[in-house]
């Protein structure tokens, strides 16, 4: 009887297939995504509609992916019942952090190229994550029912990028549906059983999470051995808390609870759990007692390169904004926040990205979902520094910069571009890469037409507007992805911004030396521009150390108090003059210059345009 038991175990395990697509940007994830759910039955043609994963607000407005999201499909194929799990991951580079923890949760991926675009910067990214994590990948071609596709051509590519053999790429439409029937053949036949023993001990992956205001959070598992059922004890290893589990189940793609989650498995745990420091994404979920299984590996810490202060408008939302963003950072790990006062804002929060996309969704989604308005810094990188004493500090904002005497050595974050390019734009990309400090690393072709150029840049070139650049000297056809390489030695500077002559923290700068003049006269003209004018005059300057660069001065407002005075002694009006000119000083002394929220952004804008 336990023969017969194990053998009905293994042939259901040989039936589930998890996988996931990666693509670049707007090569169809999502869309391809509802064609499957469409063709295996899981969603009916009355309940479907387009984009039914991003199931967030701003996804939809946006039209991207901002969160991986799994679902569960039952499908019957000569006789058998197979159970396949997908993820749907995001495709832009702020976001490679959810893709590389869907990567862990899977055997296989669907490795999607658009038949027009080809190949993409992170098209090779994300092929290049998945063969770390050892996956098998199914090479897609979509969009082959656009008139102007050229699949033969982009299988050419990707056989010369990636090494997929062109005869192996399966060629779809995921809008009109073509081609996907054989593409779940393919995903049975060649992605891989997930493999595990449904008896050994309980062994779970905690890949993400969600808080539900009326059951807690909820746990998203990957279930890699043994069996976990309703009403159980389990054990989060790293938080070192039990719980019992009161639902479980799977997403197809609204909860749906089972009675039992087994290995192999992709589902969710409901426990109850109020705590948001309780559930820790990478976390392993085993058995209570002194014997649970072995801790799973987990994740790397995503590393944030972007800071920004996020600052309530209305200094009594300090606490409604805490709690959001307490509630944002357990669905995304990726994003962290401490406590920081400025002179300027007040009360707020030090807040870390990994890019500057990643930044724009986080405050859209507190302002959307707890409706609270933001006042946000100018954002800045990562440096570190090598004091005289030879201690490494972490710079995350540029008020905790040194002296200059103090600083031994200064250093910026570098990250590796790829961008691919048509060759009738490659000259402008050179030079746009070497105007930001680029050292060329390379060149190569994919294809007739298409090339990758390989730059080393400073990541602060990067965050702010080289995606654009790029976008815009290719007329929309070149592709940017970066990696992290490291900290290289800079000379580079803390700007400081003086209005009134007091320093105002939230709009200092780090920046090279050799911009810090011209960076310094455009923001100098760009605040004169935006703060109004007030019954004194107000002087805006920009300065390195005790070293003034640049200044520009908002005039006083004037009142002609000498109009009642027509005729007469002339002294009488120098009188009047004077008297004016001794009280706008004492205004000066003693008056605050109020500085709007566009003042702050002024700092974002290309200096150049100033």
């Amino acid at each position: 009887m336990t023969q017969g038991r194990l053998r009905i175990a293994i042939f259901m395990s040989t039936q589930i297939r998890n996988f996931c697509i990666i693509a670049h940007i707007d090569h169809g994830k999502s869309t391809l995504a509802d064609r499957l759910l469409e063709v295996t039955g899981t969603v009916s043609t009355r309940e479907m509609k387009s984009q039914l994963l991003d199931d967030l607000e701003l996804e939809r407005q946006r039209g991207i992916t901002i969160k991986a999201r799994s679902v569960t499909m039952r499908f019957k194929r000569n006789g058998q019942d197979y159970e396949l799990n997908l993820i749907d991951t995001p495709g832009h580079v702020d976001f490679q952090y959810e893709v590389s923890r869907s990567l862990a949760c899977c055997e296989g991926a669907l490795l999607l190229v658009d038949a027009f675009q080809g190949v993409e910067a992170q098209t090779v990214a994300n092929a290049f994550a998945a063969m770390e994590h050892d996956l098998t990948i199914i090479p897609v071609i979509n969009k082959i029912d656009l008139t102007h596709a050229r699949p033969d051509e982009v299988a050419e590519e990707m056989m010369n990028s990636l090494g997929t053999d062109p005869d192996e790429c399966v060629r779809v439409s995921a809008k009109t549906g073509q081609g996907v029937d054989g593409l779940i053949d393919t995903i049975i036949e060649h992605v891989p059983d997930p493999g595990g023993d449904p008896k050994a001990k309980l062994q779970a992956m905690v890949f993400d999470s969600n808080y539900d205001d009326f059951r807690g959070a909820i746990t998203y598992v990957r279930i890699r051995q043994g069996t976990v059922r309703k009403g159980q004890k389990i054990r989060f290893l790293r938080a070192g808390t039990e719980h019992e589990v009161v639902e479980l189940g799977q997403f197809t793609p609204q909860r749906q609870s089972r009675d039992s989650l087994s290995a192999g498995q992709v589902g969710y745990l409901i426990c109850n759990i109020k705590s948001l420091s309780d559930v820790h994404i990478g976390d392993t979920v085993s058995v209570p007692g002194d014997n649970p299984a072995e801790p799973l590996p987990g994740y790397d810490r995503p590393k944030r390169m972007v800071y920004c202060g996020l600052f309530p408008s209305d200094g009594q939302d300090f606490s409604e904004l805490r709690d959001a963003l307490e509630r944002l950072s357990i669905n995304d790990p990726s994003f962290e926040f401490e406590p920081e006062t400025s002179d300027a804002l007040g009360f707020g929060f030090r807040c870390g990205f990994l890019g500057l996309l990643h930044m724009e969704i986080i405050q859209q989604r507190l302002e959307n979902e707890a409706d609270i308005d933001l006042v946000q810094t100018a954002p800045n990188v990562t440096y570190e520094i090598t004091d005289k004493r030879g201690e490494v500090h972490e710079i995350h904002k540029p008020q905790d910069v040194p002296d200059p005497g103090d600083i031994e050595e200064f250093r910026q974050p570098i990250v590796r571009c790829n961008v691919i390019v048509p060759d009738d734009f490659i000259g402008p990309v050179m030079k746009l890469c070497q105007e930001r400090r680029g050292i060329q690393k390379s060149q190569e072709y994919l294809a007739a037409g298409r090339a990758m150029l390989t730059y080393d840049i400073p990541l602060a070139e990067v965050v702010y507007d080289l995606h654009d650049k790029i976008k815009s000297c290719t007329r929309g056809y070149g592709t940017l992805d970066y990696e992290m390489v490291g900290y290289e030695p800079a000379d580079l500077v803390r700007m400081d911004i003086l209005v009134n002559g007091k320093r105002v923290d939230a709009l200092s700068i780090v920046c090279n030396r050799a911009d810090a003049d011209r960076r310094g006269r455009a923001v100098a003209k760009r605040l004169k521009k935006e703060i109004e004018r007030h019954m004194f005059e107000v002087a805006v300057q920009a300065a390195i150390g005790s070293r003034v660069i640049a200044r520009e001065t908002v005039p006083a407002m004037r009142k002609n108090v000498t109009a009642k005075c027509y005729g007469g002694d002339i002294t009488r009006k120098r009188k009047l003059l004077q008297k004016q000119k001794e009280g706008k000083k004492r205004m000066k002394a003693i008056g605050n210059v109020e500085i709007s929220q566009k003042a702050f952004m002024a700092v974002l804008s290309d200096s150049e345009q100033a």
